[in-house]
């Protein structure tokens, strides 16, 4: 146990005001939020009160997780241009959401995917998958997240990197428990607002360095990093096809299934502020990747070598997440340091936020309610199960994020973004188009896609090895997802054609009306009592 003089010596003490002023900001929100906070719609939607910008802005914070903004950067750093694998994933799964999601799913559900996914299916077996998939996902999205604060912390306060997991989680279950997801939105939108800010001045910090010459900072990075020339070529951080297949499959499709993010269209007003919260978002998230792309190799050039922030061992101080905010250190002394560390740590607290109400949905509304109770509807009975359930969660955040500590943030989000693309994505995309579809198949070819990539993932390096202490991985490679999706489809369409069950032609005659209802927006809330 450190001694308190030992704490202060280590904590930078303009990074912690800046960092006491952000959570003071954003309690003020909460309590703010909780005034408002009366039914389940301002619980689980805001009412359907935030506007197309707002929703954009809240979107890309969601989407810029600490994942993005010390993953990706830590991967930069170490692997050179193949960390960029990550964000132009991330980015390209943007129209697959505008041009075949955002609209449907606005139009067709309430509260969460597993609306629309069960809209036309019996409710019972295909809330509980949904539920399932999507705490799933969360999980791992949550691993992320609390190794990101885990480490931040730990850098910022001096504090040992536990007890950096616990403030998380407790300031976490508090965000989600008193404000619902009117507080969350707008603590993402005035995240979303300092991190663009301070990634920018990170990135005209690093670029003005060099005149702005893109090729001059490239040659100085080629220059510092151990390997050289190599770090311009693909390879070092995906070393086979089949690795980059799979990861690129996840990244891109994954958008499309995460929880999160998908709830965020229910919290807009019609479809067309659905479309417009999209292209917003896209905007936000395609430019802020622009800027780790900087920052990776800024960290690069003014770290490497650099005995103020690499140890004995030649690694960097906190790990590879921290390149950006030791980075901050090396451009702006402790006052940018403070400005960047306070950023990142509202990036992780807003996003876990997003993801712990996503998961408290899939439990009250999901189980809870349709499972459980079979539809019988109890507002207040259901936002306080969607309490109770944010605790638990939060206790399993703790968890797992000191399980997980030494892994790469970006890397485990890499993760439940393969949990998303073949045990969410599929299901969505073929109730919607796919006429044939049957009860029966989306919860066979579902379960077949989610068991596929959990046993995979398991199997794999990162859990196998990392988590388990074995010297092989049974399954070779580190991503599941250009096996698990096929499962999926597979099994969606196999058991869907061979259904010949009563329900199953009820399944097929209620196509046509969802689909009206997802093009026109016409006769919504009269099905909306799922």
């Amino acid at each position: 146990m450190p001694s308190l003089d030992n704490f202060f010596a280590h904590m930078n003490v303009t990074a912690v005001l800046m960092f006491l002023v952000f959570v003071s900001m954003t309690l003020f929100i909460t309590w703010w939020a909780s005034k408002r906070v009366k039914t389940t719609k301002d619980f689980y939607s805001a009412g359907g009160s935030i506007t197309g910008l707002q929703n954009g802005l809240a979107i890309a914070g969601d989407y810029m997780s600490a994942a993005s903004f010390l993953g990706i950067s830590g991967l930069v750093f170490t692997s050179g241009f193949d960390g960029l694998i990550y964000s132009i994933g991330f980015l390209v799964g943007w129209p697959i959401v505008l041009l075949l999601i955002a609209e449907p799913l606005r139009n067709l559900g309430r509260y969460n995917f597993s609306d629309v996914a069960s809209y036309r299916f019996d409710k019972k077996p295909i809330r509980v998958l949904a539920a399932i998939g999507s705490l799933s996902t969360i999980t791992f999205y949550l691993i992320a997240q609390m190794v990101g604060a885990g480490k931040l912390i730990e850098v910022l306060f001096g504090l040992p990197y536990a007890s950096a997991v616990v403030i998380v989680g407790v300031l976490m279950v508090a965000y989600v428990t008193f404000g619902g997801m009117l507080a969350t939105t707008w603590v993402q939108v005035i995240k979303a607002c300092l991190l663009l800010g301070g990634a920018t001045v990170l990135s005209f910090l690093v670029l003005a360095h060099f005149n702005f010459s893109f090729e001059d900072m490239f040659t100085a990075a080629i220059a510092k990093h151990a390997n050289g020339a190599k770090i311009m070529n693909p390879g070092t951080l995906v070393k086979d096809p089949i690795s980059a297949m799979s990861l690129g499959l996840a990244l891109m499709f994954g958008t499309a299934g995460l929880p999160h993010i998908l709830m965020r269209f229910f919290t807009v007003r019609d479809a067309k502020q659905a479309n417009r919260s999209v292209f917003y978002a896209t905007g936000f998230i395609g430019y802020f990747y622009i800027l780790t792309f900087i920052i990776g190799f800024g960290a690069i050039i003014y770290l490497t070598g650099n005995t103020a922030y690499v140890g004995a061992d030649g690694k960097l101080v906190g790990g590879s997440n921290m390149a950006a905010v030791q980075l901050a250190h090396a451009l702006g002394g402790n006052l940018l340091l403070g400005f960047i560390s306070a950023v990142a740590f509202a990036t992780i607290l807003a996003v876990v936020s997003g993801l712990t109400l996503a998961g408290a949905s899939a439990i009250s509304h999901d189980l809870y309610v349709h499972v459980f109770l079979k539809g019988t509807h109890d507002e207040k009975k259901e936002i306080q199960v969607s309490r109770i359930a944010t605790v638990a969660l939060g206790i399993l955040a703790i968890f797992l994020g000191l399980q997980f500590e030494k892994q790469n943030v970006a890397y485990m989000v890499g993760l439940a973004f393969a949990i998303a693309a073949s045990a969410n994505f599929p299901i969505i995309l073929m109730s919607m188009y796919w006429p044939r579809m049957t009860t029966r198949g989306a919860v066979v070819g579902g379960w077949l896609g989610l068991l596929t990539t959990l046993v995979l993932m398991i199997l794999s390096k990162t859990i196998w090895v990392s988590v388990f202490g074995f010297d092989k991985p049974v399954f070779a490679y580190e991503y599941p997802a250009l096996f698990s999706m096929p499962v999926a489809f597979i099994g969606i369409w196999l058991f869907s054609i061979t259904d010949k069950s009563t329900r199953a032609i009820l399944d097929r005659d209620g196509y046509e009306a969802q689909y009206v209802r997802a093009q026109t927006g016409v006769g919504i809330e009269a099905g909306k009592g799922h």
